[in-house]
């Protein structure tokens, strides 16, 4: 593991994040903390995406099945979506590889979801009642397909957008063209135009030079984080910033010169990261081969971030190393809590009795 570089990466607001120790009387945790695991339900079937409904019922991806279901963390019951819109997604989606139906997102009574069809990747939209997914719409098509680096995770950003992560579906070239949609984390309409502001005008570019973001989200001052698989060298954590070039596949790690660095990275080995979760404390990124949950602390107080200033991070931790197998998803609980899915019976991993699981954790400061 490699602790995160002092000048890794520009963060928004012109501040490079720093390996600073926090002021006197942060509260921040930049030690270690501790975790505790219970299982809020088991039994899923190669779980890729997860998304929290208004009620605070959560709503799983099942990649291969190609099926939703949804899930009380307060009783464990899990119950399958169904209408014409699940009907849509059964028949339109093929699974192969890492493909299938993948990321999710949640706006009221408005899901969106990412799946790979015949010939490509789309982003599809439908009305949520209940259980009943109503019919589906395109609100973006033409993403580039492949049983490998396929991308998929969405996710709705704090200035109403959506984001996308793609990956470069074996084109690794396609990641430095900026008119393919290849390697690239995308920003549009929830009706699937590019959205103002973005780099380029009429453009859903948002930034490129990626191989495979599968994780997404964001601090309380708006910061951006992604996760990434690298090739065989290095996996990253990235600072997103608009327009900027994240090196693939010129690069994996820190390397400087033209390319925005990670501000954390690790052995493939000890990592292969897919889904990502901001909390006040920490961005947390679930682990595929590396079979944990890796914390990489955010320095200053959450009130520091929601100002403005972009502190930096602490050294990376690791949580439920081996003791719960691939890790593929995790989400935002409550204060102290993540929702985290396993990912042991996506054709990778060694399934368990009961697997795959969506797991409540707890973390505390240690000590």
């Amino acid at each position: 593991m490699v602790s995160p570089s002092p000048s890794a990466t520009t963060a928004p607001g012109g501040t490079t994040p720093g390996g600073e120790a926090p002021a006197s009387g942060t509260d921040a945790w930049d030690g270690e903390v501790e975790a505790s695991v219970e299982t809020v339900a088991e039994g899923l079937d190669v779980p890729w995406g997860l998304a929290p409904l208004p009620d605070g019922r959560l709503l799983v991806t099942l990649r291969d099945a190609a099926r939703l279901v949804v899930v009380d963390p307060a009783t464990g019951g899990v119950d399958d979506v169904t209408g014409p819109g699940a009907d849509q997604v059964a028949a339109e989606t093929r699974p192969q590889g890492e493909a299938g139906l993948l990321g999710v997102a949640v706006e009221g009574d408005t899901v969106f979801l990412y799946r790979t069809g015949d010939f490509d990747n789309a982003v599809l939209r439908g009305t949520l009642d209940g259980t009943v997914l109503g019919a589906l719409t395109a609100v973006v098509t033409g993403i580039p397909m492949a049983a490998n680096h396929d991308g998929g995770r969405l996710a709705l950003g704090p200035d109403g957008y959506l984001y996308i992560s793609t990956g470069d579906a074996g084109l690794r070239d396609a990641a430095q063209d900026q008119a393919s949609l290849a390697g690239k984390i995308l920003r549009v309409t929830t009706d699937g135009d590019p959205a103002p502001g973005n780099p380029s005008p009429g453009s859903p570019l948002w930034s490129y030079g990626h191989r495979n973001v599968q994780g997404l989200g964001w601090d309380a001052g708006g910061r951006m984080f992604a996760s990434e698989f690298g090739q065989s060298t290095l996996d990253e954590l990235n600072v997103i910033v608009a327009g900027e070039n994240y090196g693939w596949p010129a690069a994996e790690g820190p390397v400087g010169g033209a390319f925005t660095d990670p501000v954390a990275w690790w052995p493939t080995s000890d990592a292969s990261p897919s889904g990502l979760a901001v909390t006040d404390e920490a961005v947390y990124l679930a682990g595929l081969r590396g079979e944990r949950l890796w914390r990489v602390p955010l320095l200053g107080t959450p009130d520091d971030v929601a100002a403005g200033a972009s502190p930096g991070f602490g050294t990376p931790q690791a949580l439920l190393a081996g003791e719960h197998g691939r890790l593929r998803a995790v989400h935002v609980a409550g204060p102290g809590e993540l929702y985290v899915l396993t990912s042991n019976t996506d054709g990778r991993g060694d399934p368990a009795e009961g697997d795959d699981r969506l797991l409540r954790v707890r973390v505390t400061p240690a000590g």
